[in-house]
């Protein structure tokens, strides 16, 4: 069961890749407020080429505001939703605050803008050339071109080399991004 009395925040797991789906469902709910907090990023295709990626921030989960007493059964159901996170019996609420927090930093479209600016001392992902896959370290910014230099470890040693950004990825909460 839930402490709660009247509406309350809830954890909402959906269906993998459905996170906009289930809330789209659940915005039609005049009773039932949605937050899908979500991050917008740059990320390599399989052909190679860049693309802007907008993901749930929370991967599988969004939060919903509502009465649990009257509405738990339409949310657990909803299209895309694989139920109400809980935790035996007991469904958590999620306190007000944070959800105040997460808006405050996303904004108001819900939307994290991922940096693409590499900076020194980023770690990166050769993905292109006759390095890709190596890991490295970046040493240099260089301003004007698009070239980096970047430390790695080649044949047992360490090594200064100037790469393309092109060809670096950067991770970034917990996501590869594309320079």
């Amino acid at each position: 069961m839930t402490e709660s009395r009247g509406p309350a925040w809830f954890a909402v797991r959906s269906l993998p890749k459905h996170e906009h789906i289930a809330a789209a469902h659940l915005r039609q709910d005049p009773e039932i407020e949605v937050f899908l907090p979500q991050i917008r990023f740059q990320r390599m295709t399989r052909r190679g080429t860049k693309a802007r990626v907008t993901e749930a921030l929370f991967p599988g989960y969004f939060f919903a505001r509502f009465d649990f007493q009257t509405r738990a059964r339409r949310v657990g159901y909803a299209p895309g939703v694989r139920g109400l996170v809980h935790f035996g019996g007991k469904y958590p609420c999620i306190p007000a605050e944070v959800i105040a927090e997460l808006r405050l930093v996303l904004g108001a479209n819900e939307v994290y803008e991922a940096s693409t600016e590499v900076r020194e001392g980023d770690e990166v992902v050769v993905v292109g050339g006759p390095l890709k896959g190596l890991q490295a370290v970046v040493e240099q910014v260089m301003p004007g071109c698009q070239r980096t230099a970047v430390l790695l470890e080649f044949l047992g040693r360490l090594t200064v080399v100037r790469l393309d950004r092109g060809l670096l990825m950067v991770e970034r909460e917990g996501r590869r991004i594309a320079l």
